[in-house]
């Protein structure tokens, strides 16, 4: 059967899935039984699968996860997430949309931290969103707001995707990791923009707050009352970027920061953390399970050559240089909905070596607009991992939502992709510097 036969019925089939209610991991793991047996005849290969989900579940780089999401659920269940907006209330005053804003710039902080799109999301998702549709947030634009903002993490440094893309390309990793800092605050000023854009021509998205009177001397108060948070942020950004821990364990910190400051400003109590570790034990293992089950389907797609008979297709076409730029980076952006990213990089990146160079395109500019590419994957319909972890958070939103509410953002990032393209030197500004 032709691969391109094979990949068209995998991806309506799967949609089909979902269409019935099945849960995300079984319409995967049901996709992934089919393909076995369309492979081998019968299931004998399921070992393989199997395999490949604990090698998946294992990974020490997945630990971030937990924490992270740990983190969000202190903040959270302590009324902590309550005091932060307060203050933001209080400083900013009666303009619509600012809790939007505050979304992307704390998802774009933690990001730039963890590193990790999915933690990050699962973190802002169990945290902030229900801060926000309690105020009567527009429900598809606070979704939207947190993926757009997470979606940065692979970009801004530190970056663990592009100290992997750097050596794998040969590319400066420095200058890779720098090149990503003003794609990254373009990228969220156009988030910001497009959200204040949307409240002001739709009031009922963003309702105004009703602490945007209050007096002087209160609003000074709820300020002095949400500073010493900003330590959670300074304690695992000084601890990252000083070489003293990984992402990780600066999570792990951060969360230890997190329980004291919350335990004596908050309303933590010995309960409401036992609440709160249970509830990212059972948010970790809904992400985990999605996430292994898309893994394991990537795996049998390679199995089936249906991967590199696509890659081979692309890059065979005689076609002008711009439209081979534009191929080159469409393929990634399709590619990452549906397979794991360093795997991609890993398939993709010693095929487009030597076209790079015949075509003479610049390396730093063409990887990081393909690590773009990257990230937009994780939040590009039906297959992005991190819908998946938000709609593991947000039990209560349809998967159908959460690909709605990444659309608009989605087209923002493509927009910034021919802004990129056409003018290189916003990328290679800072790196010159190096």
């Amino acid at each position: 059967m032709e691969w391109y036969v094979l990949l068209t019925g995998a991806f309506f089939l799967l949609l089909a899935l979902f269409a019935t209610g099945l849960p995300i991991f079984l319409s995967f793991l049901t996709l992934n039984l089919i393909g076995l047996y369309l492979m081998t005849g019968n299931f004998g290969g399921v070992l393989l699968v199997v395999n490949s989900m604990f090698d998946t579940g294992t990974s020490i780089s997945l630990a971030a996860i937990p924490l992270f999401i740990l983190l969000g659920e202190i903040l959270f269940r302590s009324g902590a997430v309550r005091i932060l907006f307060n203050a933001v209330d209080a400083v900013i005053g009666n303009i619509r949309a600012r809790l939007y804003a505050v979304t992307i710039v704390l998802s774009t902080i933690f990001g730039a931290l963890s590193g990790s799109a999915m933690a990050v999301a699962a973190m802002m998702g169990s945290s902030l969103l229900p801060e926000m549709r309690s105020r009567g947030y527009d429900r598809n634009l606070s979704v939207g707001a947190i993926l757009a903002g997470s979606s940065l993490a692979p970009i801004i440094p530190p970056s663990v995707m592009a100290v992997v893309l750097g050596i794998l390309s040969g590319v400066s990793i420095a200058e890779l990791l720098i090149a990503g800092i003003v794609p990254g605050i373009l990228l969220a000023l156009a988030f910001f923009i497009y959200i204040v854009i949307r409240g002001w021509r739709n009031p009922d998205l963003a309702p105004l707050s009703p602490r945007a009177d209050l007096p002087g001397r209160e609003r000074a108060l709820l300020v002095l009352k949400a500073l010493p948070f900003l330590l959670i942020i300074v304690t695992i950004l000084g601890l990252i970027l000083g070489g003293v821990a990984t992402p990780t364990e600066s999570a792990a910190m951060g969360c230890v920061v997190a329980a004291v400051i919350c335990s004596i400003l908050g309303d933590l109590k010995f309960a409401k953390l036992v609440e709160a570790v249970r509830s990212t034990a059972w948010i970790t293992g809904m992400i985990m399970i999605i996430m292994v089950s898309s893994v394991s389907f990537s795996q049998i797609l390679n199995m089936t050559g249906v991967t590199f008979e696509l890659v081979a297709f692309v890059t065979s076409l005689a076609l002008p240089v711009v439209l081979i730029f534009i191929v080159l980076q469409a393929l990634p952006l399709i590619l990452c909905m549906f397979i794991d990213q360093i795997a991609l990089m890993i398939l993709l990146v010693p095929l487009y070596q030597p076209i790079i160079t015949g075509l003479e395109f610049d390396p730093l500019w063409f990887w990081t607009i393909f690590l773009i590419n990257m990230s937009i994957g994780g939040i590009t319909p039906p297959f992005g991992y991190t819908l998946f972890a938000l709609q593991g958070v947000a039990r209560d939103v349809p998967i159908q939502s959460v690909y709605r509410a990444a659309v608009p953002f989605v087209l923002i990032f493509l927009l910034m992709i021919v802004v990129l393209a056409l003018l290189p030197d916003i990328i290679l500004y800072l790196p010159s510097f190096v």
